[in-house]
């Protein structure tokens, strides 16, 4: 190859991506003085990061193989826009080694490795095959490329159960499946198949031992085209949900400083094994006694920001500078490890109903200042949608302190101070999750989340006396604030009465609960809040996002969402969301189908897994949808008869729609 072709200077930048990593990528070419042109889909033609690009191409239909995924369509936005060099991102096709080609052959720079390295690292087989030539540690397994049924399931034979079937291709858990019997193998491959094809457009599977008990690890390497090999420390990755990794630290707590530089050293001579340029990511399994080479990533990885707040390297604009054919600015010895970071990946999912993704529109987008240590990476902001066609990732929060239990402390105080309605996050979960006394302990595997789930989304505690009081003066306040517009308003004044002393009445639940009485007692002298037989002197200062609420003589600050007679609150209690019941009637109870088997959300039909006038058990699976670019699988509500099936494979369905019809057994 060309080298000048491929790695030169240049001055736009096309980003090959969309949401947070767009953002992220845009805020650093332009501090580097670039030009910088965003592609987006018909789906996010609002985006966060199309406002902030220099320019911006639409690409195509909402779904990523109509947009994101299409190389040519990517290739002709950058000719449009006279863009000469293009970065991936991570994720779509980021790994995607014809992708690399072909933006060389349009006389592109692609930030990343060559086309020739991904196909020797980005491969999970490949990069396998590579380090078992090489003597590095693997765990037992199959990579090769025969992907007949039966190869495979005489690999899982000779590698024993569990074994873990995993896309070749891509990462974030896609494609990937923990099997614990030959007899679940088959079903497994053809899912998993069938999911990294629609992610990553390659369904190729590999085998592995699964690990039991295992810890994830992984250290940042970065190459330039002069023969310069760096890494960057290491990274603690063990706290995932269905292989999707969902907390990140670095330095990992795990490592003492002699298996630091043993594990980083072994890094190196996998990357070196391809005398690799640009931004990578060696991943290992640690069984706590020996480590083994899993995969190598060819991109920037989402938990980056970690590695950056604990070495002062902000690795885009080393990504960038590799490109322009820039040696890169450091030797090994001179990168130092200073303090701890840990990072939380903030979704649109509900964790207390499997994790489901939330879609709609933001409707408040309160995060902390980033100050003290804390920095927020998000590729959206109030008023922005969340469609159902991509990643659930909202935005990252990452904390850095010189020790790891400030960084956590420090973590969970922004992940307490993040307001987002209007969609269902995971906050709370993340809050539960990092508190846990034995994830501060690091007494953890990558099975903990699953474990622990029960614990991590009991909910909020019940509403409490301030919850209550909050709620009365959230309600009067925002009366208020709607009255400031008129003149002469008797809302002006709190609490105003013409004469005498009068008495409003207000009645909160949560969901369908119990009815719970507050009264507010107005007019001559102070204004008093009534709960039983107990009667409070309060006053309510507002300030942006709620007020701060001072109650029989202990003030305390309320964050407070309202919306028509739903009120979400957050008191030093946690989070609490409650209806303020009408009180001039026309309440009525919605009658939820909660036996329907209809779309949780718009999806498309990608497997029936049973046939018309088929007994059932409880939980049988019925139908699955692919919903975010994960699968989702239906089941059976209760035993009993499948009626009829309203859907075929390959249907695109909305929220709501009644797929699958069960008649109850009556047992």
């Amino acid at each position: 190859m060309d080298r000048t072709k491929l790695y030169r200077r240049f001055r736009t930048l096309l980003i090959a991506n969309r949401g947070e990593i767009a953002c992220r990528v845009i805020r650093t070419a332009r501090a580097m003085g670039l030009r910088t042109v965003a592609v987006y889909s018909e789906a996010d033609r609002d985006a966060m990061h199309v406002a902030l690009a220099d320019e911006a191409v639409l690409l195509g239909p909402a779904r990523a193989r109509d947009s994101y995924l299409s190389v040519e369509r990517l290739i002709e936005a950058a000719r449009k826009t006279g863009a000469e060099a293009v970065h991936p991102g991570y994720g779509f096709l980021s790994e995607n080694a014809e992708f690399a080609q072909a933006c060389y052959d349009a006389g592109l720079v692609f930030v990343g490795p060559t086309a020739e390295m991904m196909n020797a690292m980005g491969s999970k087989s490949g990069s396998k095959a590579l380090m078992e030539k090489a003597g590095v540690p693997l765990v037992p397994g199959y990579h090769g490329d025969a992907q007949d049924d039966t190869t495979l399931a005489k690999a899982a034979e000779k590698a024993g159960f569990p074994v873990l079937v995993k896309a070749s291709a891509g990462g974030g858990g896609r494609g990937m499946r923990i099997v614990r019997s030959a007899a679940e193998l088959g079903p497994a491959i053809v899912s998993a198949k069938r999911e990294a094809k629609a992610a990553f457009g390659d369904d190729r599977m590999l085998i592995e031992k699964y690990v039991d008990n295992p810890r994830h690890i992984e250290v940042q390497i970065i190459g330039d085209s002069h023969g310069n090999l760096l890494s960057l420390f290491e990274r603690e990755c063990t706290l995932q949900r269905r292989h999707q990794k969902v907390i990140e630290e670095a330095p990992s707590p795990t490592l003492n400083a002699a298996q630091r530089e043993t594990v980083c050293a072994a890094a190196r001579k996998a990357a070196g094994a391809v005398n690799y340029v640009g931004a990578g990511t060696i991943e290992f399994v640690s069984d706590g006694k020996d480590v083994f080479f899993i995969e190598m990533n060819t991109r920037l990885q989402v938990e980056h920001p970690v590695t950056e707040l604990i070495t002062g390297v902000d690795l885009v604009e080393w990504q960038l500078r590799v490109a322009f054919g820039e040696a890169l600015p450091l030797k090994q010895d001179e990168i130092k490890l200073n303090g701890h970071a840990v990072e939380a990946r903030v979704y649109a999912e509900n964790p207390t109903k499997n994790f489901m993704p939330s879609v709609g529109r933001i409707s408040t987008w309160r995060l902390p200042a980033e100050t003290g240590g804390l920095r927020i990476d998000a590729g959206y902001r109030d008023g922005d949608s969340v469609s159902p066609y991509y990643d659930a990732m909202l935005a990252k929060m990452i904390a850095w302190a010189p020790t790891r239990d400030v960084a956590i402390d420090r973590l969970n105080r922004g992940l307490e101070d993040s307001d987002v309605r209007g969609i269902v996050t995971n906050i709370p979960f993340l809050s539960a999750l990092i508190t846990h006394p034995k994830v501060r302990a690091n007494a953890i595997d990558t099975g903990f989340i699953e474990r622990e789930l029960a614990a991590l989304t009991s909910g909020a505690p019940a509403p409490g006396e301030l919850e209550l009081c909050a709620a009365v003066a959230a309600i009067v306040n925002d009366e208020r604030r709607a009255a400031q517009g008129e003149a002469n308003s008797p809302w002006q004044t709190f609490g105003w009465q013409p004469v005498g002393r009068r008495q409003r009445n207000f009645a909160l639940r949560v969901g369908h609960g119990p009815e719970q009485k507050i009264a507010l007692n107005y007019g001559s002298g102070p204004s008093t809040l009534v709960i039983g037989e107990r009667e409070l002197a309060f006053t309510v200062v507002p300030k942006d996002g709620g007020f701060d609420l001072t109650l029989d003589g202990v003030k305390s600050s309320v964050a407070a969402v309202i919306d028509g007679h739903e009120l979400y609150l957050r008191t030093r209690n946690g989070r609490f969301d409650l209806h303020w019941v009408d009180p001039f009637g026309g309440e009525t109870d919605e009658q939820t189908g909660a036996d329907k088997i209809a779309a949780p959300l718009p999806g498309t039909v990608v497997a029936v897994l049973a046939e018309e006038g088929a007994k059932l058990e409880k939980g049988a699976p019925i139908l699955t949808l692919e919903v975010m670019k994960m699968e989702q699988t239906l089941r059976a509500p209760y035993a009993g008869v499948l009626k009829s099936i309203k859907c075929k494979v390959g249907d695109i369905v909305q929220e709501g729609i009644e797929l699958a019809v069960v008649e109850a057994s009556g047992e």
